[in-house]
């Protein structure tokens, strides 16, 4: 076991030292490799992740209408926030789903545009059914 003077005790030695004084040099390496490794398929990884997920950046408005009433009305969403009319939203590929200070569920299906609001209630809720046009 190797003492303090020889650099293996103190707290603040790096990852390198800490192998070293547990397994020996050609073990240190090993460890320091397959982090290093490890670490680049990380970043690799999420690097990727926006590209090939055709995920957006910035905020856009969007506008929705009822198709029964044809009333509408717009929408913004942020996608570096993750906000949709600055409350916290879930974006994912496939929709955008968030709720309103009023506990009103909203999900945006990114696809097809399809807006669909949950209003829960003691006596079971209603389910309202929208249209949102999506840029292209």
């Amino acid at each position: 076991m190797r003492n303090k003077e020889q650099g293996c005790g103190h707290w603040w030695i790096a990852v390198y030292n800490f192998a070293r004084c547990r397994s020996g040099e050609a073990d240190a390496t090993m460890v320091l490799t397959k982090t290093l490794a490890a670490a680049i398929a990380a970043l690799a990884v999420g690097m990727a992740g926006p590209a090939i997920s055709g995920e957006l950046h910035g905020d856009t408005t969007i506008t929705c209408s009822n198709p029964a009433s044809g009333a509408t009305w717009q929408i913004r969403i942020d996608y570096d926030r993750s906000t949709v009319d600055s409350y916290p939203a879930r974006v994912s590929d496939a929709e955008i789903s968030w709720r309103d200070a009023n506990g009103w569920n909203y999900r945006l299906d990114r696809k097809s545009g399809a807006l669909t609001v949950v209003l829960a209630s003691a006596t079971g809720g209603n389910f309202l059914h929208h249209r949102c046009k999506l840029e292209k």
